[in-house]
């Protein structure tokens, strides 16, 4: 019933709009016959006017049906809407053209006439659709939008352009300005909102319009002036949203207006990755690869980029059989045409790496497979450390050798440099298994890729701070000046995989970080963005804990870097590893006895020269606390 009532109502609405139409060439033609004779009523042209309006109404009525005039809803009038009217006119003014022509009169029809007809007569259709379109948006915004929500758009192109008309509509919104860093832009109007000025204007603007919401209209601009963006409206006390991405936007995926809280992945989010896909896939065309640790996030992330590259098969090695079993389980529901083979299995144990190596030949293996937390690797879990980043590279990269792989990439990590702590100091070393492994000739080539903290990584900051804030706090930093690299785990796949088609054996590859984020500055973003103040949320600093630096570093002190054809890779060049160092590692490796955490630390500073053990007293205690209440606790 409710669609049949529907369907009358549209039904109706055409039948209105149709004879709307139809009166325009009798308004025009007359119109224009009083135009040309000053208002003055032409009793000689009447027959003139009534034979013309006989030939015009049909005409006219035909042209309408044919431009497809009653296709669109009048509330939405646009281009689309203005071409069919012209088209229509136009075939009406040829009508007119051709009766003045043809018509039979001593008096003959005007040429004034038949100049000004399809100007009125446009003047009637368009006029009346946006008269129409006007008076129904006032009927269902006009009233309210005074009482929407009082929001800033940053960024006056299309986008938000696109955004302000949208929101035009939306009675719970009302944008009171735009902002812009194009002077050519300052002071003027975008559907008759101002433009207020720089983007750097936003605190002052937020606090002169009294509005607590901005919604960045940036969909493609740098990431650097998001970030700028974002960070003056959070900390003047707004809530921040954003459009989506351009690339999503051109697609017809979604529209303009789909904003969405900002993430704090949006504010470190990093410029879109460019790989050369041609090098990888030639790489990987018809190969077997093999990825250890393919359940963790940089080894899952691994595993989704090579689906796309042509492989024969993927050779998936986990540990933690849930881990795999849902790597399975996306495989097949998002790329079963892709001929994997799930693996349970330990890199420590060489018997089973073999078998695997005999069965499947791997030619690429990419090796993922690491105990990579920092403290948790520091006190009682020293030797385990040693064993799966160190015994488990080196048996892998040995099967590899042993096999006649390709290629090995080594997944390794900032904290390999200058390390300060066990899991960095076994990340070098396992780094310089694959430089001798490399140096000891061979088919087999070698390649190691360096890279920071990943965005939303298992163990990570950003989940260990929105877990504290969904708790009511307090987040805790371990100090107010510790500095971090972050990207995301897509982007470290794929440099991985440019990487890896680019080494030709022995080098460390390290990846560009962009600029280091302050940790506090992070969580108080995270704090803002959550719709928090300081004050609900308090900050906590409990000190460095055992291992941890202030900072990471990319390259060590001692190393020069040279370019790459990629802009995001470097090459470093580290000293060199002799081959005997293979023989005294192994020798270490297969002591039965597992070492206690002092003498390990002694084993490994004596073959990485370049760690410097964590000793207590570099940690002092600091436990400080930033918000309105002061009672300890936190993670």
């Amino acid at each position: 019933m409710e669609n049949e009532q529907r369907l009358w109502r549209a039904s109706f609405l055409s039948t209105l709009a149709f004879l709307f139409d139809l009166a325009g060439p009798v308004a025009a033609w007359t119109g224009a016959f009083l135009l040309r004779f000053n208002f003055d009523w032409p009793d000689a042209y009447e027959r003139h006017m009534i034979v013309g309006m006989l030939v015009l109404v049909p005409a006219h009525a035909l042209a309408c049906r044919v431009a497809g005039l009653y296709r669109g809803l009048w509330i939405f009038a646009s281009l689309p809407d203005l071409n069919r009217v012209l088209r229509a006119v136009a075939a009406s003014s040829i009508a007119a053209l051709v009766f003045a022509v043809l018509y039979r009169d001593p008096l003959g029809v005007p040429r004034s006439v038949v100049v000004l007809y399809p100007l009125l007569l446009v003047a009637w259709m368009a006029g009346g659709r946006v008269a129409y379109r006007m008076l129904k948006e006032h009927r269902l915004y006009g009233g309210l939008v005074g009482q929407g929500k009082p929001v800033l758009v940053v960024g006056a192109g299309r986008g938000g352009a696109m955004l302000v008309r949208d929101l035009s509509r939306n009675p719970d919104w009302r944008v009171v300005g735009l902002l812009d860093d194009d002077p050519a832009k300052w002071k003027r109007e975008v559907f008759g909102v101002p433009i207020f000025g720089a983007i750097d204007a936003l605190p002052r603007v937020i606090a002169q319009e009294k509005a607590r919401h901005v919604i960045l209209a940036l969909p493609s601009i740098s990431t650097s002036v998001r970030r700028r963006a974002a960070d003056l409206a959070v900390r003047a006390g707004a809530r921040v949203f954003t459009v989506p991405a351009a690339d999503d936007i051109i697609s017809g995926r979604v529209s303009v207006s789909s904003i969405r809280p900002l993430e704090i992945d949006d504010l470190l989010s990093r410029e879109t990755v460019h790989i050369d896909s041609e090098h990888v896939h030639e790489m990987l065309a018809g190969k077997t690869v093999l990825v250890t640790g393919a359940g963790g996030s940089i080894g899952g992330e691994l595993c989704r980029q090579l689906a796309r590259f042509d492989s024969s098969r993927l050779i998936l090695l986990e540990h933690n059989e849930f881990s795999l079993y849902s790597l399975e389980q996306w495989f097949s529901a998002n790329r079963p045409e892709v001929p994997i083979v799930p693996l349970i299995g330990d890199v420590k144990d060489e018997e089973r790496l073999r078998q695997l190596f005999a069965a499947y030949r791997p030619q690429v293996i990419f090796h993922a497979a690491a105990y990579k937390h920092v403290p948790l690797m520091e006190v009682g879990n020293a030797w385990q450390a040693v064993r799966n980043n160190v015994l488990g590279t080196l048996s892998v990269a040995e099967c590899a050798r042993d096999f006649g792989a390709e290629r090995f990439v080594l997944i390794s990590t900032d904290k390999a440099v200058n390390p300060t702590n066990v899991m960095g100091a076994t990340k070098r070393l396992a780094e310089m298994a694959c430089q001798a492994l490399q140096a000891s000739g061979g088919s087999t080539q070698f390649e190691i890729v360096r890279f920071g903290n990943v965005l939303g990584s298992a163990g990570s900051v950003i989940p260990k701070f929105q877990a504290q804030i969904a708790k009511g706090g307090p987040i805790t930093v371990t100090h107010p000046e510790i500095t971090r690299y972050f990207m995301s785990i897509p982007e470290a796949a794929q440099l991985v995989l440019q990487a890896a088609a680019m080494g030709t054996g022995g080098e460390i590859f390290v990846l560009d970080m962009g600029e280091p984020v302050r940790i506090v500055d992070l969580a108080r973003n995270m704090i803002h963005l959550s719709g928090y103040s300081e004050s609900d949320i308090r900050i906590e600093f409990t000190g460095l804990r055992p291992g941890e630096k202030l900072y990471e570093e990319l390259l060590a002190d001692a190393e020069q870097t040279r370019e790459t054809p990629h802009p995001k890779l470097r090459i470093a060049r580290s000293r060199p590893v002799d081959v005997d160092f293979l023989a005294s590692l192994r020798s270490w490796l297969e002591q039965s006895a597992p070492a206690d955490d002092a003498t390990v630390r002694k084993d490994l500073a004596a073959r990485v020269p370049e760690y410097t053990p964590f000793l207590p007293r570099q940690a002092p205690a600091l436990r400080v606390v930033m918000g309105k209440n002061s009672a300890a606790g936190g993670a």
